[in-house]
C-alpha cells in the first residue's frame, strides 16, 4: 500500500463513489457497493489525516458521506448517472483543492 502522503485522494474518492454505485447496480448487491464506498473513504481519510490532521479528515469525510447521501434524492430529479457524476465532481474537486494540489 502506498504511503498515505502519496495517495491521490481525488482519484480514490471517485473510485469510491462511482465504483461503489456501479458495483451495487451491476451486482444487484447494494452492500457490496457500500463496501467499496467504505474502503475508498477510509483510504482517503487516512491520507487526509496524515497530511492535514483530524479536522480536515473529518470535514472531507463528512463531505464524502454527505455526497453519497445526497446522490439518492438527486437521482430522482436528474437521473442516476448525472447524480453520481455531479456529487463525485464536488467531492473530487474539493479533495484535490484541499489536499492533493499541494503535492504537485
Amino acid at each position: 500500500m502506498k504511503p498515505a502522503k502519496d495517495v491521490n485522494t481525488a482519484a480514490v474518492t471517485a473510485v469510491g463513489l462511482i465504483g461503489g454505485w456501479l458495483t451495487a447496480r451491476e451486482s444487484g448487491i447494494r452492500p457490496l457497493g457500500g463496501v467499496l464506498l467504505g474502503i475508498a473513504g477510509g483510504w482517503a481519510a487516512r491520507t487526509w489525516y496524515v497530511r492535514h490532521g483530524l479536522g480536515t479528515a473529518a470535514g472531507l469525510s463528512a463531505l464524502y458521506l454527505a455526497a453519497f447521501g445526497a446522490s439518492h434524492p438527486l437521482a430522482k430529479r436528474i437521473g442516476a448517472w448525472p447524480s453520481v457524476l455531479a456529487v463525485t465532481a464536488v467531492v473530487t474537486g474539493t479533495a484535490h483543492l484541499v489536499s492533493d494540489a499541494e503535492r504537485e
